[in-house]
């Protein structure tokens, strides 16, 4: 697989972890959820991220996972490396390489405080990955790290393998805005930009210049269309898209149980066996199911409107 770079667009989906009740991997899963996310149109994968529970599981299950994803897709992988250290994550980072990633992840550590700090870690990430083009990960609400649209400019500037932001702050519709103007006016490199947060604020992502999504909406063709509509300039279609999927999108964006119900969604429609997380996860209420079953129902209907 070619190597990531900043030109990347489309949808990098954040890929489940399929576990069996038990807590096993499920790699019967593993197989059939990449053929189903391939089938859905998606640019790439994103595997062992936070929602794909990557903390819950050894060194040796990574590498495990990471091995039968890259055997089996058609289109670039990108491998979660973040770790306490540089060491732990350059052996994993050179790992996956090894295997055939397209490119590697890595979110800043909690420790992180000042704007110098954020600098400085990346630099020494670079420096660590080498040749390796990697994703600056912000994602505040998880990591407690805000990293301000001017220290992003000032590591793309100095960070060459620096290829790819995703970008998960939340608001964070201005800092697409601030770092796009930055590069269209010659101070630093345009780099791709790939949203997440479940896909929430997609739209208004791609209009103010984001180039797809990265993130685990449990309907990856809802992303998918959105991200193509407004790529043909059929921005009014890739709204009315989308409203046809909010309200199981916002569901899903709930702390706690929206991995469940993400996971719920996708064995209901036969992509992995069990909705299971691997201990300590939570499992959806009879209620929670309830919601969510209305949710598929009236998104039916929706779906439906816009197409007749």
């Amino acid at each position: 697989m070619p190597l990531l770079t900043e030109d990347a667009k489309g949808v990098y989906v954040i890929a489940v972890t399929p576990f069996l009740d038990n807590g096993e991997i499920d790699w019967t899963s593993v197989d059939r959820m990449v053929d189903f996310y391939e089938e859905k149109g998606v640019t790439g994968l994103t595997i062992l991220g936070l929602l794909g529970e990557a903390p819950k599981m050894t060194s040796e299950e990574s590498r495990a996972i990471a091995k039968r994803v890259m055997a089996r897709a058609k289109v670039p992988v990108i491998v979660g490396v973040t770790a306490p250290g540089l060491a732990a994550m350059r052996e994993l980072a050179d790992s996956v390489m090894d295997m055939g990633a397209a490119g590697v992840m890595v979110a800043p550590p909690w420790t992180t405080k000042t704007d110098d700090q954020a600098h400085a870690f990346y630099v020494s990430v670079g420096e660590a990955l080498a040749q390796t083009p990697f994703v600056l990960q912000d994602y505040p609400l998880t990591t407690n790290v805000t990293i301000a649209p001017k220290v992003i400019d000032r590591i793309v500037r100095d960070v060459p393998n620096c290829v790819m932001l995703k970008h998960e702050d939340w608001p964070g519709l201005g800092k697409i805005s601030a770092l796009r103007a930055s590069s269209d006016k010659g101070e630093t490199r345009r780099i791709s930009i790939l949203c997440g947060n479940g896909g929430l604020f997609l739209p208004e992502e791609m209009g103010r210049g984001a180039d797809g999504a990265m993130t685990g909406f449990c309907y990856p063709e809802m992303m998918v269309g959105v991200v193509e509509n407004y790529g043909k300039g059929d921005v009014e279609r890739a709204h009315d898209l989308f409203d046809a999927y909010l309200p199981l999108a916002r569901y899903e964006q709930q702390q706690g149980i929206g991995l469940a119900a993400r996971k719920y969604v996708l064995a209901k429609r036969g992509v992995i066996a069990s909705p299971a997380l691997r201990k300590p996860g939570a499992a959806l209420s009879p209620k929670d199911i309830a919601d969510v079953e209305r949710l598929l129902a009236r998104q039916a209907k929706r779906l439906a409107e816009i197409e007749a």
